[in-house]
C-alpha cells in the first residue's frame, strides 16, 4: 500500500530530522546515542555502554573498572568498519568523548519535542482514507495500514497488530541479527588469526627440521671423514713397513756387494804380485775369504707380489645404496629426540651402522696383510 503525507509543508523538515536521526543511531543498540558518546580511532561513534558491552564480550577475562587490581588493556573491533580498537588499562573509559555528537543529540531532542516538528511517521496518513493516520500493521499482508482499512477496506479480513508493537518487535529482531552477525564476524576473525598462527608455526617447524636435517648429514660427513682417516692410516702403516723391509734388504745386499768388491780388488792386487813367496803368503788368506764370502746366503728377497697394495681397495656400493635410501621416520620423534644437534644417540647410531658395514671388509683387507710388516726383521 502507498502512503501520503498529511501535512505536506512539514514533509521536508520531517525528512531532514529523520535523516539526522539516522546519523545519530548507535550501530549496537540501534537507538539514538546515549550519553556519554565515545569516538573510536576509526572516527565511528558508540554509546559508552554499548562499547563496553562489545569490549567485555571480546575480552571476558578483562577485570571490571571497579576491581582493585589494575587490569591490562584489551581490544575489540569496531562494529561498523571492523577496525581493531586497542585500549589501554582504562578500557572504554580511556576513549575520548565526542562532545560534538552529544551536543547535536541535545539539539535534536529539543527540536523533536516541539509539536510542530513531530516525527515524520506521526503524520503518515492513509492514501485511501486521507484523514486517518497509519496506526496498525497487517500481519498477513505485512504492511502498515489505518483502522478504517481494517474495518471497511482491503484488510478487513486480515489479522492486525498495533504498529508500535510490531515496530519494536522487528527492531529487536534486527538488533539481534546485527549482534549475531557481529559475533559471527568475531568468530571468523578468530579462525583467521588461528590459521595465520598455524602458518607461522608450520614455517618455524619447517625451518627447525631443515636445520636438524643439515646437522644429521653433517654428522654423517664427520663419520665418513673419520673412517677415511683411519683407512688411510692403515695403508700408510703397511706402506711404511714394506718400504722399510725392502730398504733393509737393499742395505744388506749393498754391504755384501761392497765387501765382495773390496775382496775382488785385493785378489787382483795379489795376482799381480811378481814374487812367488810373497804371493803364497797372501793367497791362502784370500782364498779363505773368497770361500767364506761365497758361502754367505743372499736368498732373502721380497716374495712375488710383495709390492702389491690392491688388498686395500674397498667396496662402498652398498654403503652408497644405503645412503640413497635414507628417508624420514614415519613415526614422529619424541620431544627429546627432536631437539637440536645434541642428539648424540642418533649420531652414534649412524656411526655404528657405518662401522658395522665397514668393519668386515676392513678386517679382511687390512688386518691379515699387516703381518708381512714384521717379517723383515726375521729374514735378514
Amino acid at each position: 500500500m502507498n502512503f501520503a503525507v498529511g501535512l505536506k509543508p512539514l514533509l521536508a523538515e520531517a525528512r531532514n530530522m529523520e535523516s539526522l536521526e539516522k546519523q545519530l543511531i548507535c550501530p549496537i543498540c540501534l537507538e539514538m546515542f546515549t550519553k556519554p558518546v565515545v569516538i573510536l580511532p576509526c572516527q565511528h561513534n558508540l554509546c559508552r555502554k554499548c562499547a563496553n558491552d562489545v569490549f567485555q564480550a571480546s575480552n571476558p577475562l578483562w577485570q571490571s573498572r571497579g576491581s582493585s587490581a589494575v587490569p591490562s588493556g584489551g581490544r575489540f573491533r569496531c562494529p561498523s568498519c571492523r577496525h581493531e580498537v586497542v585500549l589501554d588499562r582504562h578500557g572504554v573509559y580511556g576513549l575520548q568523548r565526542n562532545l560534538l555528537v552529544e551536543n547535536i543529540i541535545d539539539i535534536y531532542k529539543q527540536e523533536s519535542a516541539r509539536p510542530l516538528h513531530a516525527k515524520a511517521e506521526q503524520h503518515l496518513m492513509c492514501e485511501e482514507h486521507e484523514d486517518e493516520r497509519i496506526n496498525i500493521y497487517c500481519l498477513r499482508c505485512e504492511a502498515p495500514t489505518c483502522s478504517l482499512c481494517k474495518v471497511f477496506g482491503a484488510h478487513k479480513d486480515c489479522e492486525v497488530a498495533p504498529l508500535p508493537a510490531v515496530y519494536q518487535r522487528q527492531k529487536s529482531e534486527l538488533s539481534d541479527g546485527i549482534a549475531m552477525l557481529v559475533a559471527g564476524n568475531d568468530r571468523i576473525q578468530a579462525i583467521i588469526t588461528q590459521m595465520e598462527e598455524i602458518c607461522r608455526t608450520i614455517e618455524e617447524n619447517g625451518r627447525r627440521q631443515k636445520q636438524h636435517l643439515g646437522l644429521r648429514f653433517d654428522s654423517l660427513y664427520s663419520i665418513l671423514e673419520e673412517r677415511k682417516k683411519e683407512l688411510l692410516q692403515s695403508i700408510a702403516r703397511e706402506q711404511e713397513a714394506k718400504v722399510q723391509r725392502v730398504r733393509g734388504l737393499i742395505r744388506q745386499y749393498g754391504d755384501h756387494l761392497e765387501a765382495s768388491s773390496k775382496l775382488v780388488e785385493s785378489a787382483i792386487q795379489a795376482m799381480e804380485e811378481p814374487q812367488m813367496a810373497a804371493y803364497l803368503q797372501q793367497s791362502k788368506e784370500l782364498l779363505k775369504k773368497i770361500t767364506d764370502m761365497s758361502k754367505v746366503s743372499m736368498s732373502s728377497r721380497p716374495e712375488p707380489g710383495y709390492e702389491n697394495m690392491d688388498h686395500f681397495s674397498i667396496n662402498v656400493d652398498y654403503v652408497a645404496e644405503m645412503l640413497r635410501t635414507i628417508e624420514f621416520q614415519t613415526e614422529p620423534l619424541g620431544e627429546d629426540e627432536a631437539d637440536g644437534p645434541g642428539d648424540g644417540g642418533e649420531a652414534t647410531a649412524d656411526e655404528d651402522r657405518l662401522d658395522s658395514l665397514e668393519a668386515p671388509e676392513a678386517a679382511e683387507d687390512v688386518g691379515p696383510r699387516q703381518k708381512p710388516a714384521s717379517s723383515p726383521h726375521g729374514q735378514h
